[in-house]
């Protein structure tokens, strides 16, 4: 890229180049956010068997199975590598939704730059925690945290 683009400017976008999360230098990502119903917190290469089980199990939000196409333990360790070090760089932040106990994935939580808002959120969360009513919960608790807890003043969250 040459010095004269910027990662806002669209044709960046336009060329595969993704936008920056703009965050404080002295600003720190939240370790975790603890709920009496799961616990978040970053998703790292030791969750892999764990992760993999839950995303075979991934709903949509209105509940349809939504298991990613091709995955496999080596495809989810790479990922999760991935996701890890972007944490570690502050380029994105992913986070494990775990039970409280840590017992059980329950899905996950994503914080990604975004063309049009400071930030973009996916999430998921498997078959059975959406059964039990975890997927409005989470999405709830994790808008609060946020609000409560990140420097953005605008969200997108698609499919929401």
């Amino acid at each position: 890229m040459s010095s004269s683009t910027s990662l806002s400017d669209n044709s960046a976008v336009h060329r595969g180049v993704r936008p920056a999360l703009m965050l404080p230098d002295d600003w720190e990502p939240p370790a975790t956010l603890e709920h009496e119903r799961f616990r978040l917190r970053m998703l790292s290469v030791a969750d892999v068997d764990a992760d993999l089980e839950a995303i075979l199990d991934r709903v949509t939000p209105d509940g349809k199975p939504d298991p990613p196409d091709g995955i496999t333990r080596e495809r989810n360790l790479a990922d999760l590598g991935w996701h890890e070090t972007e944490f570690r760089i502050r380029s994105s932040f992913a986070y494990t939704v775990l039970a409280p106990d840590e017992s059980r994935v329950l899905g996950c939580v994503y914080v990604y730059p975004d063309e049009r808002a400071d930030a973009q959120v996916r999430l998921w969360v498997r078959r059975d925690a959406w059964e039990e009513g975890l997927d409005p919960l989470l999405e709830q608790a994790v808008r609060d945290w946020l609000a409560r807890e990140w420097p953005f003043a605008s969200v997108h969250w698609p499919g929401r």
